[in-house]
């Protein structure tokens, strides 16, 4: 069985969007399918691709399915007053008092560092929630924290809120584990088409020289591993050798996920997962803790 720390739900079906997000009752149905026994919903908040929701939607979620659903809550660090100076910390404790067990996807298309973004990480801190943040190697035209290469804006973070749990996760994050082969292979961009189809490509060549993210992770030990997405998967499929070596190395801060955009979509990582186990490549024990243990234990499922 897994715990899935990172997906989606809407309340009510969105059909503006390219993708339609499930609803509870379609993500409980297709969990039961692939053995997921609790699932992280995400709010989303930022307007720069989807439409924002409300946290009181996954807290309806959350009562509708206590044994199963596990929520987070989400904020625009520009909400209220659009300045670094809004006070966060009692909106945060609000809903963890509620149930919250992390804050994210944080995902406005502004400087990691930006004085707004750094503002909330601190209110987190303070509250003592994890935050899941997705990025982009662009300004303009895209949704996600901006990174440069080598992610030192990040770094930043974590050297400010030594207290604070992140979870890597994402293009720009995930296609660091190796020496990048271009910059742009960081991430995706939008094309000229009115619908802005999302065009790039992925690293895919075998892991010669470690890039920043295994460097990241022995040196910050509040950095965690959010393995959802394809963009994680490629990272660990291109060079399978290597990307069990990383699970086996990092085995105490990977967290199984989805990122599950609509009820059908194909998710690789069990059957790689499994399968590494099976052929002992990863330990019973290290699948165990990523599958799920590691997940109850950050957030603290098992109280």
């Amino acid at each position: 069985m897994f715990v899935d720390i990172h997906t989606h739900a809407y309340r009510k079906k969105v059909h503006f969007i390219g993708e339609c997000f499930s609803t509870i009752e379609e993500l409980i149905e297709r969990y039961d399918q692939i053995n997921v026994e609790k699932f992280c919903i995400l709010p989303i908040v930022n307007p720069e691709i989807y439409f924002p929701q409300a946290n009181e939607d996954i807290l309806d979620m959350y009562e509708m399915y206590p044994d199963r659903v596990v929520p987070f809550c989400n904020i625009d660090p520009r909400a209220v007053t659009n300045s670094p100076y809004t006070d966060f910390v009692p909106v945060l404790q609000y809903y963890k008092d509620r149930g919250c067990k992390g804050v994210g996807e944080i995902m406005p298309n502004l400087d990691f560092d930006d004085p707004m973004v750094q503002n909330l990480f601190a209110a987190a801190e303070k509250v003592g929630l994890p935050v899941t943040t997705d990025g982009s190697d662009v300004h303009t035209h895209d949704f996600g924290l901006y990174d440069d290469p080598g992610l030192p804006r990040l770094e930043h973070t974590l050297q400010k809120f030594p207290e604070l749990k992140m979870f890597g996760h994402g293009p720009i994050f995930w296609s660091e584990i190796a020496k990048l082969e271009t910059i742009g292979s960081r991430g995706f961009v939008f094309d000229n088409d009115p619908h802005g189809h999302q065009v790039g490509r992925l690293p895919q060549s075998k892991i010669v020289d470690e890039g920043v993210v295994p460097k990241l992770f022995r040196l910050y030990p509040n950095l965690l591993g959010d393995l959802s997405d394809r963009t994680c998967y490629n990272a660990f499929a291109r060079d399978e050798e290597y990307g069990a070596k990383f699970m086996m190395e990092f085995q105490d801060r990977l967290c199984f996920g989805t990122d599950m955009l609509y009820p059908d979509m194909e998710i690789p990582m069990i059957d790689m997962m499994i399968r590494w186990k099976n052929e002992e490549k990863i330990s019973q024990e290290a699948f165990d803790k990523i599958a799920k243990e590691n997940a109850i234990r950050i957030l603290g499922l098992d109280k």
